[in-house]
């Protein structure tokens, strides 16, 4: 996925109330991007680090930037790590398209943000080709890292996370297939874990959904200023 003009770079002030973060950029000025993550992103909201933002010229617009990376420096030298959670369900979908998903390859039919479940709706389905199911898939955006090299989700509770894991094992079982994708938007990570330290209804709830035939994948990505593309896929150490 390329962007359309390159990131630009600034130094994080503050991100606050979820949703905005102030940047010097270096041009030395501030601006208010918009924050697009939900989540506590614990660990990426150092002040004075190293941030890359997007512009749009739309005049509907009240903030022009978006943030879209952060780099972080667990020791082995910074790596850019992607925070904006737009981006994954276009990710996976493109990556499965191209190939570099070959557990998800072989459907006719890519359809986003269908609805299904307890008033939810599921990021892609697939259908048609090879396999006769329908195959519900789940996207995950991971950034966390407490570990060098140990990608983890989630970064905080998540109620909804653990409903959508209990409509994908309900899916299996009238039937379906259903998968889970943790796309990992950071380029450090080798392996892949839950963070059942901070959300153990979540670990429960992906253990259940995983019994009940609910399969899990974790791809990580590559990222620049210019594009993120999926690059390849990680063990799940719960699955080990």
């Amino acid at each position: 996925m390329k962007f359309a003009t390159p990131l630009t770079p600034g130094k994080l002030i503050q991100r606050y109330k979820r949703f905005l973060a102030d940047v010097l950029t270096a041009g030395g000025v501030t601006v208010t991007a918009t924050c697009p993550n939900t989540g506590s992103m614990l660990g990426l909201t150092t002040p004075g680090s190293t941030v890359w933002l997007s512009e749009s010229d739309s005049p509907t617009r009240k903030y022009r930037h978006t943030w879209e990376m952060i780099e972080n420096d667990l020791g082995a030298g910074p790596h850019l790590v992607g925070i904006n959670t737009g981006k994954p369900n276009a990710l996976v979908a493109e990556a499965i398209e191209a190939g570099t998903i070959t557990e998800l390859a072989g459907y006719q039919s890519l359809r986003r943000e269908v609805r299904y479940g307890e008033n939810s709706r599921i990021d892609l389905l697939l259908s048609g080709g090879h396999d006769p199911r329908p195959c519900y898939v789940e996207i995950k955006n991971v950034h966390l890292m407490r570990q060098a090299g140990l990608a983890e989700f989630p970064d905080c509770k998540t109620e909804r996370g653990a409903k959508h894991l209990r409509e994908l094992a309900a899916m299996v079982a009238q039937g379906h297939r259903a998968v889970t994708v943790f796309l990992v938007q950071r380029d450090d990570a080798e392996i892949f874990r839950l963070a059942s330290d901070l959300d153990p209804a979540y670990a429960t709830a992906f253990q259940t959904a995983a019994a009940a035939g609910v399969e899990m994948l974790c791809y990580r990505c590559k990222l620049s200023p210019t594009e993120i593309t999926v690059e390849r896929r990680l063990e799940i150490a719960d699955l080990l």
